[in-house]
């Protein structure tokens, strides 16, 4: 199955904080103040989409709500959205209802990625949360539990039982309030192999694969996630689902154009320019190598790039802890001079 949308790319932060050396977002009020300028000016240059990545007991993002709503209420037109929440972490619920109204507020804009976690600095932040796996469940199985009762809520399903001061009869069950019709078709799942590609098929989920796949069969990276896609493609057909999916891959991508790119990335460039394979978690991975340097160099290596050509969405990592000011000039540079490569135009409002 082809996919029908328009090429899109967003920027996707880890909302880093800290007071390293050069940071310019040293606390957490920074990387959120930061995150929503960051987000209007992107919508000012016709990028597509702002995300931001979820990690709990670390300084970084960890409550993405807020700060989605208050994008939604300086912006118009830009997608919102995570990438990826970590679902071991979640009550499904009251996911459901922050979902929907942060959904609502945004007019529709929601994109809500989501998985089974990585690695943590907690030993067992889930249970810190309160969440523990029932028997026979691994912390994965879980997660993807918390998830289908995620999709089960905003799917408008009932769910609870009424009571004696239920405003309604007692002939059906009460459903989460609110609903926001349209945002589970907007559910993205990252999946980190093809197998869980296929799965994320089966339940109806879009697809979100970042620059590491934790299984390697020797092949480039690139054409590895192109794999990847097509078998979540080809599985989505098979299910049969009323409506098109959509795919996005994430790339880092750093043009280097004047003396304060080459001071922060040039050495990088050297390091970071292949494919790397290490173990994570036990699996052996493949990590995605960057594309750091000559924007028409980076613009034709992203044009033979087979993943970014089978995505409809390119997620781009920026160094947030850079400031607004640096990574607008980066998102405007690769707007310009690296985007139009994969068939990318600028939105308009």
């Amino acid at each position: 199955m082809e996919t029908t949308f328009k090429k899109r790319i967003g920027f996707l932060s880890f909302g880093h904080y800290g007071t390293g050396r050069g940071s310019q977002t040293n606390t957490a009020a920074d990387a959120l103040h930061q995150a929503i300028d960051l987000a209007v000016a992107a919508e000012e240059l016709g990028i597509d989409g702002a995300f931001f990545r979820v990690h709990h007991f670390a300084r970084q993002q960890a409550a993405p709500f807020p700060l989605m709503a208050a994008i939604a209420a300086r912006t118009s037109r830009i997608e919102i959205g995570t990438g990826v929440i970590d679902m071991r972490y979640e009550n499904p619920l009251y996911m459901a209802e922050q979902a929907a109204a942060t959904d609502l507020i945004s007019d529709g804009r929601l994109q809500i990625g989501v998985s089974r976690g990585s690695p943590e600095p907690a030993a067992n932040g889930a249970a810190d949360f309160g969440h523990y796996p029932l028997d026979g469940e691994t912390v994965a199985d879980m997660a993807r539990r918390h998830t289908a009762a995620f999709l089960h809520a905003i799917s408008g399903a009932g769910i609870a039982e009424p009571g004696q001061h239920a405003y309604m009869g007692g002939e059906r069950l009460l459903r989460i309030e609110p609903q926001s019709p349209g945002l589970s078709q907007r559910i993205w799942w990252g999946a980190a192999t093809r197998d869980t590609a296929e799965w994320t098929a089966r339940q109806g989920m879009n697809l979100m694969s970042s620059t590491l796949l934790t299984e390697d069969t020797g092949i480039p990276f690139h054409q590895l996630q192109a794999e990847q896609i097509q078998r979540f493609r080809d599985a989505w057909a098979q299910a049969g689902h009323g409506f098109t999916p959509r795919v996005s891959v994430s790339r880092s991508i750093i043009p280097v154009v004047d003396d304060v790119d080459q001071m922060y990335f040039g050495l990088r460039a050297q390091a970071d320019s292949s494919d790397q394979v290490g173990i994570i978690d036990g699996l052996v991975s493949r990590f995605g190598k960057s594309y750091i340097g000559d924007p028409a160099e980076i613009a034709a290596e992203l044009a033979a790039d087979e993943a970014v050509q089978a995505a409809d969405t390119l997620m781009l990592t920026v160094p947030n802890q850079l400031g607004v000011a640096y990574n607008t000039k980066m998102l405007e540079n690769i707007a310009k001079h690296i985007a139009p490569a994969i068939g990318w135009e600028p939105a308009s409002a």
